[in-house]
């Protein structure tokens, strides 16, 4: 019988190729993500769902394209009788009359067969591979066999990246804190003077940048209403909970103040920058989210009201290089873009409210068609003289 080795071997060793030089295991889960729809032509939609509780601290959550605006692709499948089926079986399962997948605000999207893979790692099954095909379509016997073999392919990463992370995990605490706490060695420039000390004696250069603000609404009220003590409580929560996802999407925490960050994506083309702003915008929104949920529980603040965190996101030309404050007993410096690109996102985050995500028009250029992006008009931000237009990320309600 053909089980088509041939096709198969080459096509396992062009995936190879391509995830071989990607360091972040969410930018290799994409990747495979993208091959494996690729190589299915009837697919509408490859999901991978970690069921690893420890995901989250080493991997992105993807976004599901049957979807009209981005959901978590950790959690959209999960409830589907097929992937339960697979968890419990521990075996690939095949539904010929799949249920319509239904999105948050009611519609149904009609679905072919679903088809839920297991990816087991030393005996645990750590994720599903979940494929849907089109209405009226079949799988053919190759496309089980590839995705079978994705599977297996699958399993050694996460292993890896799992390992790696538990590794490094004491690692990543010691700089996190250091990042939000130092007052006069921020991470950035401690990276910089590993790597090379010449770098903290150039001049700025121009860069394509995107720079992402994020201000708490209510930060004001809650001061008034809260002890100090309490008030640092929670927003150090809240704010710690922002910080892996910020890193995994190559974002650099460029300042902090009492309810606000600024974050700057500089280490690749300016399509990618958008994007991995993006990328940590919705998360930031979910951890806030779940964070809000989780300090609402506890008996001191269950009265508290939630926090939103409004964000906004400017894509554009800033000077960015070192910036030195020199003051008679010391010098404190700082990895910074500056220029309007980053005064346009910081007008955009006040501008927010309800935790929106508001993206200036370079942003929205560069990240077109791969996530909505509603109108909001000229509007005209405090500082600016002249209206600008504004788009948001989250559809209106």
């Amino acid at each position: 019988m053909d089980h088509y080795y041939k096709e198969r071997f080459h096509v396992q060793q062009d995936l190879i190729k391509k995830i071989a030089p990607l360091m972040d295991v969410s930018e290799i889960i994409e990747t495979v993500r993208e091959e494996l729809r690729n190589l299915i032509p009837s697919a509408m939609e490859v999901c991978i769902l970690l069921l690893d509780p420890d995901a989250q601290q080493y991997t992105s959550p993807l976004q599901c394209a049957l979807y009209e605006q981005p959901v978590n692709c950790q959690s959209c499948k999960r409830v589907r009788p097929a992937v339960q089926r697979a968890i419990s079986k521990k075996n690939a399962v095949v539904v010929s009359n799949s249920e319509p997948i239904v999105r948050p605000d009611g519609t149904r999207v009609a679905v072919g067969p679903e088809y839920a893979m297991p990816v087991f790692v030393e005996d645990r099954i750590l994720a599903i591979i979940s494929v849907v095909i089109q209405p009226m379509t079949r799988y053919t016997r190759k496309d089980f066999y590839l995705i079978r073999d994705f599977a297996g392919i699958l399993g050694t990463i996460i292993l890896n990246a799992k390992r790696q992370w538990e590794i490094t995990r004491e690692k990543i605490r010691i700089s996190q804190t250091l990042a939000n706490l130092s007052a006069f060695i921020p991470g950035s420039v401690r990276q910089m003077a590993d790597r090379n000390p010449d770098l903290l004696t150039r001049e700025k250069e121009q860069k394509h940048v995107s720079v992402l603000f994020l201000d708490l609404e209510g930060y004001t009220a809650l001061s008034a209403s809260r002890s100090e003590q309490e008030v640092n409580a929670i927003i150090e929560k809240l704010f710690s909970s922002f910080v892996d996802p910020i890193h995994r999407s190559h974002g650099e925490i460029n300042e902090t103040s009492g309810d606000a960050f600024m974050i700057i994506f500089k280490d690749h083309d300016p399509k990618t920058n958008a994007m991995n702003a993006v990328k940590a915008a919705f998360e930031i929104a979910a951890r806030s989210r779940s964070v809000n949920q989780s300090i609402s529980r506890e008996k001191l603040f269950s009265d508290m009201e939630a926090l939103e965190v409004n964000m906004g996101i400017s894509s554009g030309t800033a000077l960015v290089g070192m910036t030195r404050f020199k003051g008679l007993l010391d010098t404190r410096m700082t990895f910074t873009a500056s220029g309007s690109v980053t005064n346009i996102a910081s007008r955009l985050s006040d501008y927010a409210t309800g935790g929106d995500i508001l993206v200036n028009q370079a942003t929205r250029d560069l990240i077109d068609g791969l996530w909505p992006v509603y109108d909001r008009d000229k509007v005209l931000l405090k500082g600016i003289n002249n209206p600008m237009q504004v788009y948001s990320l989250l559809k209106p309600a």
